[in-house]
C-alpha cells in the first residue's frame, strides 16, 4: 500500500517538472497547467488517505475511481484546448437547425456583438429585423444603397405612407420606379441595433421583398459572406 503511494507521489512530481520545465515553483505554470497541477495534487491526497485507511479490496475500487477521474480530468483539459474548434462546431450544427433568417448570436463582449444569418434555399440572405420596433423579414441586398422598405411594411413601422412624396428615382428589376425617402427610428437584427438610418419606400407592386441596403450595412462594424452564413458585427 506504501508502495503506491510513494508510486502516485512520484508520478506527481513527474508532472510537476513537465509541466515547469525550466521553472522551480508553481507561480511557473500557465494558468491551465497550475489547474492540471492543482488537480493532480488533490487527487494524490485523496486516494492517498483511502488506501492508508483501507482494505485491499478498497485499494482496487480507490484505482479505479483514480482512474475514472483522471479521464475526467483529461477530457476536460482536451476541451479547454480544443473550447475555439468546439465553439465553431457548435455553432456550425445550431446553425444547420435554425431556420433561415433567424439570428443566432455569436459573441458579445465589451459592447461588441456578433449575428450569424444562414443563408435561403434561393441562395439569398434574409434576416428577421425590429424595424422601428416592428418586426419583419429584410432581404439582405449589398446592391441596394439604402434600406429599401414595401408600403405594406413601412406602415407596420409606423410610417404613414399616403402622406409620403415618391420623388426618388430607384432602379428595380422592372425598370426605373420612384420611391419616398424617409428616416427610420431604429433596426434591430440580433441584438445589433441602429438608429436614425436613411431609408426608402416604393410604390405599392414596385417590390416584392422589403430590402436591408448599404445605409445599414455599412455601419456596422464588419459584416462577411462565409459559405452558408453571413454574419453581421457592431
Amino acid at each position: 500500500m506504501l508502495g503506491w503511494i510513494v508510486l502516485l507521489l512520484a508520478l506527481l512530481v513527474a508532472l510537476f517538472y513537465f509541466l515547469t520545465g525550466e521553472g522551480s515553483s508553481v507561480s511557473d505554470l500557465s494558468g491551465i497547467e497550475r489547474w492540471m497541477f492543482i488537480a493532480a495534487g488533490t487527487m494524490f491526497v485523496f486516494y492517498a488517505l483511502l488506501m492508508l485507511g483501507g482494505t485491499t479490496n478498497r485499494l482496487g475500487q480507490s484505482l479505479k475511481q483514480l482512474g475514472v477521474w483522471a479521464a475526467l480530468m483529461l477530457l476536460l483539459i482536451a476541451g479547454y484546448s480544443y473550447r475555439g474548434e468546439l465553439g465553431e462546431i457548435a455553432y456550425r450544427v445550431t446553425g444547420e437547425l435554425t431556420p433561415p433568417g433567424t439570428s443566432q448570436q455569436l459573441t458579445q463582449s465589451g459592447g461588441d456583438i456578433a449575428v450569424r444569418l444562414r443563408r435561403r434555399s434561393d441562395n439569398h440572405f434574409v434576416a428577421r429585423a425590429a424595424v422601428n420596433g416592428a418586426v419583419m423579414t429584410l432581404l439582405v441586398d449589398t446592391g441596394a444603397s439604402t434600406v429599401v422598405l414595401k408600403p405594406a411594411d413601412a406602415e407596420r413601422a409606423g410610417i404613414d405612407v399616403k402622406n409620403l412624396a415618391f420623388t426618388a428615382p430607384v432602379s428595380t428589376a422592372n425598370g426605373t420606379a420612384f420611391a419616398a425617402p424617409i428616416r427610420l427610428r431604429s433596426i434591430d437584427v440580433g441584438g445589433i441595433v441602429l438608429e436614425d438610418i436613411e431609408a426608402l419606400v416604393t410604390k405599392p407592386g414596385s417590390l416584392n421583398e422589403s430590402l436591408l441596403g448599404m445605409s445599414f450595412l455599412r455601419r456596422l462594424r464588419s459584416y462577411e459572406f462565409s459559405g452558408d452564413f453571413l454574419t453581421l458585427r457592431s
